[in-house]
């Protein structure tokens, strides 16, 4: 048996042909619609990029538990089980939060891997002048990783040197040496559609018309602001679809090896994403900082399994990241461990047998979310300014680009073993989050009557109903005790109607949009007073 995993970053259902999209250039896409099953449910679970991929490895969820970092002493990989079992399995990735501290042990429970340096920032190349950068980005908050993504742009001038590319030419090298070989499974896995929305001429060419800053190829994270004009959102807009052609040129690269190489008639094919990217909608950018909106929530999957061989169809069923791993377990014959909590999609593919009634989803710290695929139920605390308690619990005490400092450290617990830690204890250490989507409040919507999430429901019986759902997928998680103080839902119980948010919460969204405004508006005139200072003066000047 043999597996390939595609895997993209920031990916979006709606710039793609199978899910309706009749402007972004991507046959290969739909060309990979016509030989799969195209999910259309599926959601994701633990944010942002390294959280998912914990899930990917483990099956489980993680944000209850845990902000961005490694793979724990005590949890189960895919990868290594597959290993473990003499099917080789490899990464070929040019992701670059693998080799920062939050993501450094992931990699290393394959048989092998390779990486490709260079996407948004990586520390690759040393510069020591002024690089080509544009003006807007001097002073902004992303500024040093800004510069150093312009060092890199530098050394990849064609598309046969960037990143994306070299990483499917590791995928392409690996299938061809490897296809008539037995028992592998291969992860090729690139960064982009993520931002920032850097491709090449053939592929922005794509997109002509009235644009703003041309070089407005990486947002902010954060509400769109009154200095930014309608033609910036377009350009945003034209430079991500550029990048989604590239991606769907890689694709087809695929796609061609699996014709040539006779790879359907015995290869599981995976086409998935982590979560994906806010172009303007609902008012905001990017991700993180805004509720889980089903642009980043809703995500594509498409899966070839030689064993039903269903191609061409759509399946309805609730999928996540959790299942992916017992998916790919049971295809080469493992059982998954009892800590997973996905399930094998073999039959869901087949005859879109469903595997779970609702899905759980969120980030460490933020709103708690839950769908059932009709309704959405975002869950903050009851208190707008208060998120508390709020604890991480790790043997790994890392965050995304550094160690814990000692001043969280200081005060650590040692916390009674979960259901999933093995009988393990773990540090318990006082948490932040990092986003601010918990000031927007508890959220319900009909995704039927309201698809684009536009007019928040309010029905009690729905968001009791809802609430429920939440407080099972909790448990089922061994959710800490904290997290239900936090969102003000009682652990056992009934559920009153008095503990439903959704109506007294009604103008919290627009409280956070005030208050990011304000920050937005002392942020740049910071950006400015720092543009204006002489050359070499300091912020103490």
């Amino acid at each position: 048996m043999k597996a390939i995993l595609v895997m993209y970053d920031s990916l979006n259902r709606h710039m793609l042909p199978p899910y309706g999209n009749t402007w972004v250039h991507a046959p290969n896409f739909q060309r990979l619609a016509d030989r799969s099953a195209t999910f259309d449910n599926c959601y994701i679970g633990s944010m942002a990029c390294i959280p998912a991929r914990r899930e990917l490895h483990t099956g489980r969820y993680n944000f209850l538990h845990r902000s961005w970092g490694p793979l724990e002493p005590f949890d189960d990989s895919m990868p290594a089980m597959l290993r473990k079992k003499g099917i080789h399995a490899h990464l070929a990735s040019d992701h670059p939060h693998y080799w920062e501290d939050g993501g450094a042990t992931y990699h290393t429970r394959y048989s092998s891997w390779e990486f490709f340096r260079g996407q948004e920032g990586d520390p690759w190349k040393a510069e020591l002048g002024p690089p080509p950068m544009p003006a807007r980005l001097k002073g902004a908050l992303k500024e040093s990783a800004a510069r150093q993504d312009f060092v890199n742009r530098q050394y990849y001038p064609t598309e046969d040197l960037h990143p994306q590319t070299l990483t499917f030419d590791a995928g392409e090298a690996f299938l061809r040496k490897n296809h008539d070989k037995d028992s592998w499974f291969l992860q090729i896995e690139t960064f982009d559609p993520h931002e920032p929305f850097a491709s090449y001429p053939k592929y922005r060419d794509l997109y002509p018309g009235d644009r703003g800053d041309a070089h407005f190829d990486w947002p902010p994270y954060g509400p769109v602001s009154a200095g930014e004009t309608d033609g910036d959102m377009r350009t945003a807009q034209a430079g991500y679809a550029a990048l989604v052609s590239m991606c769907d040129r890689s694709l087809g690269r695929v796609l061609d090896l699996m014709d040539e190489l006779d790879l359907w008639r015995d290869t599981m094919l995976i086409v998935c994403t982590d979560h994906g990217y806010m172009l303007g909608e609902h008012g905001w950018w990017a991700k993180t900082v805004q509720p889980w909106f089903n642009e980043l929530a809703n995500t594509p999957l498409f899966i070839w399994d030689p064993r039903c061989r269903r191609a061409g169809v759509r399946r309805q069923s609730l999928v996540q990241m959790i299942d992916i791993a017992p998916t790919l377990l049971d295809f080469f014959g493992l059982e998954p461990t009892p800590d997973m909590q996905g399930g094998a999609l073999g039959k869901t593919i087949d005859e879109d047998v469903p595997v779970r009634e609702a899905a759980l989803f969120g980030m460490h710290g933020e709103q708690v979310n839950v769908t059932d695929g009709r309704y959405v139920y975002m869950r903050s605390g009851a208190d707008p300014d208060r998120n508390e308690p709020l604890y991480e619990y790790t043997l790994m005490p890392t965050h995304m680009r550094e160690m814990f400092g000692v001043d969280e450290l200081q005060d650590i617990e040692l916390s009674e073993p979960f259901s999933f830690t093995k009988g393990v204890r773990t540090m318990k250490i006082a948490s932040r989050p990092i986003g601010y989507a918990y000031r927007s409040g508890t959220l319900l919507f009909d995704l039927h009557d309201d698809p684009k999430q536009e007019r928040p429901l309010y029905d009690e019986s729905v968001e009791l109903r809802m609430a429920g759902l939440m407080r099972d997928l909790m448990r089922a998680n061994d959710a800490p005790q904290e997290q239900y103080t936090r969102l003000g839902l009682p652990s056992t119980g009934a559920i009153e109607p008095a503990q439903l948010l959704a109506r007294s919460h009604a103008d919290r969204a627009e409280r956070l949009r005030a208050h990011l405004a304000v920050q937005a508006r002392a942020m740049r005139a910071e950006i400015e007073r720092k543009r204006a200072a002489p050359a070499g003066a300091t912020s103490g000047d």
